[in-house]
């Protein structure tokens, strides 16, 4: 039966436009004739009665009326499976002419219309006309209803019902609840829908079985979404968010583009809150350069520059791509948003000081912010010398380029890995600091400072992104270790902390961010995978659909990070701000151990390299043996042929103390 219905069904609705159209006319005709003569035998209570030839005349110009009606306000160009509760005001305009023109009927052609029908024939009329119409709506829907994913939807505000609006319309989700953030909302009907508290969620899961938890909070619900996030993650149920008002309003983004879990979320703590007017007076009017524009903490810095108005805003990095993107994506922003602001895009690497120097002084350069740096660790292991030119001389080029030109202001961006570093890639750091801290107390023109955060969430090697793709492709998700733990940071609140304490520096500080409690790596990887509604495999059991799988540590890695060299920092201005109490090289000898760096690099000495870093104030701790892939085929291919290092005695007893 239900088959036979389903091909009857497909049928009508293969039926070309033209037919479905003429079908609805012969359809609203039938009713609507069969409203008037109903009207009548209640009227009089009998079921056998029969109108006259003026009442058939009455009937017919009133059909005709009602149909003309229902074609001029577009009732026949609605798509009858999509028909929405606007149509119900269409139907009672169109009733409401027609009971009127069925009064005006009677009038003219002098027949005997009791006042009490015209009542009874618009209520009947519009019962037949709307009943049929949402009746087959509902007929068409019910099949795939079935096939239909139930998910519950978290925010009855504007959002929400925007939402399961949204998806009553769609094929893959059906709303079948609401939680609401408040309480007095609670056994209460929205839409039809159930409403439930937060504290009866894992109810209203189990009733309706939700297989997706969809968050449509309103902005303003920010410091209790933590708590829910805390609350569905216990949940095994893959929970999904929409998009804020400003993607929706901007059009980047519809009500029903459902994604995963925003960054923030996963976070679990309150962003660093910015301080716009100190930004503001840095920033607007002034020409600002960022290197490493087109990467993913320079690009988030060119974003929120430019809404500060900039004069021009110079671009520079050596990817043509990353360029591109951002260049295009800026230009857009200062169009749309009528900020004036020149796009300067430039390809070049801030090892060239000549063409840093010549990009400063032509267009005129007051503040540059310096993003540009290899960060991956395990790269930067494996290519040792193209990390040290990057992240050391490319910072001292580029500084000296900025003196040169005379800079206001020079920002840097470095890492927690600076700390007591265990990699090449934080040794260069800090180095890359120890440079700007001798520059600062060398010359006063321009003023240098340093801003030192975390690992950032959703940035280009980040966990979050990784552990996504590997829960989605099936497990396992790869930690290091089960105990290591790192501090994390948006995307968003490092630009924003950047650009605040380089508005607060006076030359040489290295600046901190109070990033609170660090994430416990294992337990971020278990909060991903209940999120996305999946259960972490338990070998004792068998149960479980991702197990984590835990590959050692990396070489340079550490269990633990730090922010600060020292024990005693000192407040700033800004709450979440402090300010690094660390010792600085003068100038005269880290001018010497970079020319001796310089030179090892050039002759591609590694070891000779580790060697002058182990020397250096950076509390550089090599964990592990030398590892970069070129430097290591050739010890071991002039080994095995001479058994002689290439670069002497002094590189090789560099590896042996990293490897003994």
């Amino acid at each position: 039966m239900d088959a036979t219905r389903n091909r009857m069904l497909q049928t009508f609705l293969d039926l070309p436009r033209f037919y479905k159209r003429v079908i609805s006319v012969a359809a609203d005709t039938v009713f609507l004739a069969l409203a008037l003569w109903v009207s009548f035998a209640l009227r009089f209570e009998n079921l056998q009665w029969v109108p006259d030839s003026r009442q058939l005349w009455v009937f017919g110009g009133t059909i005709l009326v009602t149909l003309a009606v229902f074609v001029r306000i577009g009732l026949y160009r609605a798509v009858i499976r999509y028909i929405s509760e606007r149509a119900l005001f269409m139907i009672i305009s169109g009733v409401a002419v027609s009971a009127v023109a069925f009064m005006i009927f009677g009038f003219l052609f002098q027949a005997m219309v009791p006042r009490s029908v015209p009542v009874i024939y618009g209520a009947l009329a519009f019962i037949l006309v709307a009943g049929t119409r949402f009746g087959v709506r509902a007929l068409i829907q019910h099949p795939g209803k079935k096939l239909k994913e139930f998910v519950i939807i978290v925010g009855a505000g504007p959002r929400g019902m925007q939402l399961a609006s949204a998806l009553g319309q769609g094929i893959e989700c059906r709303p079948v609840a609401f939680i609401s953030m408040d309480d007095a909302k609670h056994r209460s009907l929205i839409n039809g829908l159930p409403v439930y508290s937060l504290s009866h969620v894992e109810k209203a899961v189990k009733n309706h079985g939700a297989s997706r938890v969809l968050l449509a909070l309103e902005d303003a619900s920010a410091p209790r979404r933590r708590n829910l996030i805390e609350r569905l993650e216990k949940l095994s149920v893959a929970v999904q968010t929409v998009p804020s008002v400003a993607e929706l309003v901007t059009g980047k983004a519809r009500i029903n583009d459902v994604r995963d879990l925003d960054i923030e979320d996963l976070l679990g703590r309150a962003p660093v809150p910015p301080r716009r007017k100190l930004v503001d007076e840095c920033l607007s009017g002034k020409v600002v350069m960022v290197t490493g524009a087109g990467g993913s903490i320079g690009s988030e810095l060119c974003r929120q520059i430019i809404s500060h108005r900039p004069k021009a805003l110079v671009l520079l990095d050596i990817s043509e791509f990353g360029l591109y993107s951002i260049e295009r994506e800026l230009s857009s922003v200062s169009v749309m948003g009528d900020l004036r602001v020149d796009i300067h895009a430039l390809l070049g690497s801030v090892t060239d000081r000549r063409r840093c120097e010549a990009i400063m002084r032509t267009l005129g350069v007051q503040i540059v912010y310096h993003a540009a740096a290899y960060k991956h660790v395990p790269l930067v292991e494996h290519n040792l010398i193209e990390g040290i030119r990057n992240n050391v001389f490319g910072t001292l080029y580029s500084a000296q380029a900025a003196i040169a030109a005379g800079i206001e202001r020079y920002v840097l961006v470095s890492t927690d890995k600076a700390v007591r570093p265990t990699n090449v890639m934080g040794a260069s750091k800090r180095l890359a600091e120890l440079v700007l801290q001798g520059l600062s107390a060398d010359q006063s023109a321009t003023c240098f400072s340093m801003v030192r955060f975390g690992n950032v969430l959703g940035s280009s090697g980040s966990v979050v992104p990784l552990f996504r793709d590997q829960i989605r492709d099936g497990g396992p998700v790869t930690v290091t270790h089960p105990d290591i733990i790192r501090y994390f940071m948006t995307i968003p609140e490092a630009g924003q902390l950047v650009l605040q304490a380089g508005a607060m520096g006076q030359g040489g500080e290295v600046f901190v961010l109070d990033m609170g409690e660090p994430v416990k790596i294992a337990d971020l990887a278990r909060k991903m995978i209940h999120l996305m509604g999946l259960e972490e495999f338990r070998e004792e059991d068998g149960s479980g659909d991702i197990s984590i799988r835990y590959t050692g540590l990396r070489p340079g890695e550490k269990l633990y990070e730090e922010l600060l060299i020292g024990n005693d920092p000192r407040g700033t201005a800004h709450p979440r701000i402090m300010m690094a109490r660390e010792a600085s090289l003068e100038w005269s000898r880290l001018e010497l151990l970079l020319e001796q760096m310089r030179r090892a690099a050039d002759q591609f000495d590694c070891g000779r390299l580790v060697e002058l870093m182990l020397e250096a104030p950076t509390g550089y701790q090599p964990n592990h043996e030398l590892e970069d892939l070129i430097w290591c085929r050739k010890i071991t291919d002039t080994s095995q042929h001479s058994g002689r290092n290439p670069s002497g005695q002094q590189g090789g007893a560099v590896i042996h103390r990293l490897t003994s």
